[in-house]
């Protein structure tokens, strides 16, 4: 039999993500210079709800320099255009769904490169766009003994969220890893100690937190959760998981988006 005659394996074939709903940018608000919140409403959004904090959605939007929107097909593994070209697609959290009004509202970091930064730095209101989801959330533990969370800039929503759920009554502490000017008002919570920390320029982005959360007393049995930085977050579970022993089910970890990627659909 020749090299050619060789049967191939086919293609694992991936879970096609829920249908993208279509929607239009009803208005763009300036947080701080870092941030900048979005609400998107449409009549798709109707029966649009997220039931667990910290889930995400796919964010479609035009590619830069273009206003109209091309939706794209699955082909088994990714999204893509008629044209065989990947579309422009991101992840965010979804901060707060309305599904009676049919809006929705994100946040998005400004940190001067990347489609989704310079599309949300630009972005006004009856710009095109569409969402896909929501997908997973955090199921909090109200049994928990502590929580443990930890982030960048990207998880700064969704750390909020957190905060505004978890039981008041049990010990919390945040490390999160921005910039001055990123840095926002969370959630108040009674037994919480939050600390900000500032990378060293030049330093890999995440350094400061994976630093933190090395230094960091985390009791056993704490509930983590972490989310950012694709590499960070990396050495944050070989962390947890190798070094302290953390139990998988006692962390979620996740990784945000990734440094230097210019495709895909991993930056926030």
């Amino acid at each position: 039999m020749s090299g050619s005659d060789v049967p191939r394996e086919p293609l694992r074939q991936r879970r096609e993500p829920p249908e993208f709903r279509r929607v239009e940018v009803r208005r763009a608000e300036v947080v701080n210079p870092c941030l900048v919140r979005i609400t998107l409403a449409g009549p798709e959004l109707a029966g649009f709800r997220v039931e667990e904090p910290a889930a995400s959605i796919r964010l479609l939007f035009p590619p830069p320099g273009a206003r109209e929107l091309v939706m794209p097909s699955w082909n088994g593994n990714e999204f893509l255009l008629p044209d065989g070209r990947r579309p422009a697609i991101r992840t965010f959290t979804p901060l707060r769904a309305v599904p009676d009004a049919r809006t929705l509202d994100i946040e998005a970091v400004i940190h001067g490169d990347g489609v989704a930064s310079q599309w949300a730095e630009a972005v006004e209101a009856g710009a095109q766009a569409a969402i896909s989801g929501p997908g997973r959330g955090y199921v909090i533990d109200r049994d928990a003994p502590e929580f443990f969370l930890g982030g960048d800039e990207s998880a700064v929503p969704a750390i909020g969220q957190l905060l505004g759920l978890l039981p008041v009554e049990i010990p919390t502490q945040v490390h999160l890893d921005a910039r001055p000017a990123a840095r926002v008002e969370l959630p108040a919570h009674a037994r919480t100690t939050v600390a900000w920390h500032d990378s060293t320029p030049g330093a890999p982005p995440g350094a400061a937190l994976v630093a933190a959360v090395r230094a960091a007393d985390i009791a056993p049995g704490t509930r983590i959760w972490a989310a950012g930085e694709a590499a960070s977050v990396q050495r944050i579970r070989r962390h947890l998981f190798e070094e302290r022993g953390v139990t998988r089910a006692d962390a979620t970890i996740r990784g945000y988006w990734k440094h230097g990627r210019a495709g895909g659909e991993s930056e926030k």
